[in-house]
């Protein structure tokens, strides 16, 4: 289903959210507190501006009495969609926000990915998949690259530990390559990167990705991922410790500018090794 086609399909759940709550004499306000979001999220879903999480939307059926249609029309509209069902909604909050701050402690993050990586990277986690499959999970993730080249692009700041940069993913040309464009970045000012070094030791997140986002009309929302699942957090206790975690790793990192002088090092390491091979 195409972006545009896929749009208005949400939007035609938002509509039916809208006239089947009216219906009921119920307002956004006290939806919102039966299925526990606040009103104004009820509000962002009937404009489609931000999507609903499956078990809100079975929440909205069982208190509008509508038989099971909202659940229905979400799994159809999820299935249609090139992510898997826990990234979706990260996927729809990151062209939201107004700010994305994560921290990466292995793998190059997806928004920084060169077509290339992000190959080597879906071959690694499915070594049987089609050519054709494997395209199509760099489509997506390719199109998701294309947000921090918008105009209106969030503020983008990310922290990688220097295992991401030391993990040869895909061959030795392959990291040159990720790891020039990560610097093209970086000179460019369209990002701010930071690398937490080896010599930093232990620190708060190890061995655990997380990504803030923050948004102009929402509270903030953190997300953390495990095998083949993901949390969205938004209790304001939960993202103030995820934040402050964030904060201590930002904290130890080198500064942008080492950070810039470390990547291209180790990109001439590993143009080196390409040349010799």
């Amino acid at each position: 289903m195409a972006n545009g086609s896929r749009q208005a399909a949400w939007e035609f759940f938002g509509t039916e959210l809208k006239r089947r709550r009216e219906d009921a004499g119920i307002t956004q306000a006290e939806l919102g507190l039966r299925v526990f979001v606040s009103g104004g999220y009820i509000g962002q879903f009937e404009q489609a501006i931000r999507k609903p999480q499956l078990d809100v939307a079975q929440r909205i059926d069982e208190i509008l009495q509508t038989d099971g249609f909202f659940e229905r029309l979400w799994k159809k509209l999820i299935k249609e969609q090139p992510y898997t069902e826990y990234f979706a909604h990260v996927v729809e909050l990151e062209r939201l926000a107004t700010e994305i701050c994560e921290y990466a402690p292995t793998v190059i993050p997806g928004l920084l990915q060169t077509r290339e990586y992000a190959r080597a990277v879906f071959l690694a986690g499915n070594p049987l998949a089609t050519d054709e499959y494997i395209e199509e999970l760099v489509r997506g993730r390719m199109d998701r690259t294309q947000l921090l080249k918008d105009a209106t692009r969030p503020v983008y700041w990310a922290v990688l530990h220097e295992t991401a940069l030391r993990i040869p993913v895909g061959d030795a040309g392959v990291m040159s390559h990720q790891l020039d464009h990560i610097a093209t970045l970086l000179r460019e000012r369209a990002v701010i990167l930071q690398v937490l070094p080896f010599a930093a030791g232990a620190h708060p997140a190890m061995g655990k990705m997380m990504k803030l986002m923050e948004f102009e009309d929402a509270p903030p929302t953190a997300y953390t991922e495990g095998m083949l699942s993901g949390n969205l957090l938004d209790e304001p206790a939960v993202v103030k410790r995820v934040r402050a975690s964030y904060d201590h790793i930002r904290a130890a990192a080198l500064s942008p500018e080492a950070t810039l002088a470390l990547i291209e090092s180790v990109a001439e390491d590993y143009r080196r090794c390409a040349s010799t091979a």
